[in-house]
C-alpha cells in the first residue's frame, strides 16, 4: 500500500501527464540522437510551448514527409488515393488508435492524401502529446 505521499506523486503524476511527456520526450532524443541534447530538449519544450498556443505544430517523430511516404508506398499507382482498409492499416501501423473510422472518401473507397494526413497527424499529436495545456 502507497504511503500518502507517493500516492499524490502519483495522482499529480496523472493529472498533469508528466510520464506521457518524458515518454514523448526520450522517444524523440533517441530518434534523433541529437549532439547536445539538453539544447534539443529545451527546444522540443519551447516549440511545445508555441504549439499549445496555437494548436499546431506539435513535435513529432512523423513529419509531413513521413506521412507523404506512407502514403505514396500504398498508393503505388499514383492514383491519388488509398482505400479505406489501406487507410486504415496505415494508421494502426503508425501507432494511431484514435481516428475517423468513416473518413471522407470511405464511401468510394477513396481516401486522399490530405484526409489521410489530417488524420495521421491528429492521431500522431494525442499520442506523442496527450496531455493538456497547463
Amino acid at each position: 500500500m502507497a504511503s500518502p505521499r507517493e500516492q499524490e506523486a502519483v495522482e499529480y503524476l496523472a493529472e498533469h501527464q508528466i510520464l506521457e511527456l518524458i515518454n514523448s520526450l526520450t522517444s524523440m532524443l533517441l530518434y534523433y540522437r541529437p549532439a547536445k541534447p539538453l539544447d534539443f530538449l529545451i527546444e522540443e519544450l519551447e516549440q511545445l510551448k508555441i504549439a499549445k498556443t496555437t494548436q499546431k505544430n506539435y513535435p513529432c517523430l512523423f513529419d509531413e514527409s513521413n506521412l507523404d511516404t506512407v502514403f505514396g508506398i500504398l498508393d503505388t499507382t499514383k492514383q491519388g488515393y488509398i482505400s479505406l482498409n489501406q487507410y486504415t492499416e496505415a494508421l494502426k501501423t503508425l501507432g494511431v488508435k484514435d481516428f475517423a473510422k468513416e473518413p471522407t472518401g470511405a464511401r468510394d473507397n477513396k481516401i486522399h492524401l490530405a484526409e489521410f494526413k489530417s488524420e495521421a497527424k491528429a492521431g500522431l499529436m494525442k499520442i506523442y502529446f496527450p496531455f493538456q495545456a497547463g
